[in-house]
């Protein structure tokens, strides 16, 4: 049974939605956690005229709650959780008949030439959406292939705007912002992404969101991971 990436989202979309109106999550952006403040025009690329968000912690560092290639800091209240998408993946395959199952595991967890390394929840501080982490093998590949590969991966992707930039940390960047249609709920949403390269492989952040309005209340804190974003 073949599943594209795109299919299995909207399905899972469909889900969140459920569970947000079922649990009375809140859709409205949240005041706490946000402070006004713009990064630089070279760290924040053309988020620069964004508000950044009140910091949080930082992760990334041994001990931190998901230790990467790269830190930064999360906003205030988003809670992170690391992801062993390896560990994950290879459970599903060999103790699972359903493809359905398999595809949805596989649809989370990998992307193009990346799998999830961790994922920051944005429900806590008032909003529904993810920042989330995705890591690669160190290899040849640059980081806007990566990012396009990424993209290319999601399926059901238009309008795609890539820039390069440079993160607060020092790190030559590539991001991108585009519209992801849903073709189970026929609805189209922002997303935006980034791509550093590190030495110990691809890292890219990406920001969804259950709609657009959500994707647009969580982008301070998608700044404040962008101007603090750096090496170890």
């Amino acid at each position: 049974m073949q599943v594209r990436v795109g299919a299995v989202r909207g399905r899972v979309l469909q889900a969140v939605v459920l569970v947000a109106v079922l649990g009375g999550c809140s859709q409205s952006p949240g005041a706490e956690g946000k402070a006004s403040g713009s990064p630089s025009a070279e760290a924040g690329g053309a988020g620069a005229e964004s508000t950044v968000a009140a910091s949080g912690g930082t992760i990334g560092a041994a001990g931190s709650a998901c230790e990467l290639p790269v830190s930064f800091d999360i906003a205030k209240q988003w809670r992170a959780k690391a992801v062993d998408a390896e560990k994950e993946l290879s459970k599903t395959s060999s103790g699972s008949d359903d493809d359905l199952s398999g595809a949805l595991a596989d649809a989370f967890l990998r992307q193009g030439p990346v799998t999830t390394a961790c994922e920051i929840d944005a429900k806590p501080a008032g909003n529904i959406g993810f920042l989330r982490v995705w890591t690669g093998r160190p290899g040849d590949a640059d980081a806007r292939t990566v990012l396009r590969q990424f993209v290319a991966a999601e399926d059901n992707v238009s309008k795609e705007k890539y820039r390069s930039f440079k993160t607060g940390g020092g790190l030559s960047a590539v991001e991108v912002e585009y519209l992801y249609t849903s073709k189970l709920l026929e609805e189209t949403k922002k997303e935006s992404a980034l791509a550093v390269s590190t030495p110990d492989g691809p890292v890219v952040l990406h920001l969804g969101g259950m709609d657009t309005e959500e994707h647009e209340a969580m982008v301070p804190a998608y700044e404040l991971a962008k101007r603090t974003l750096r090496v170890g």
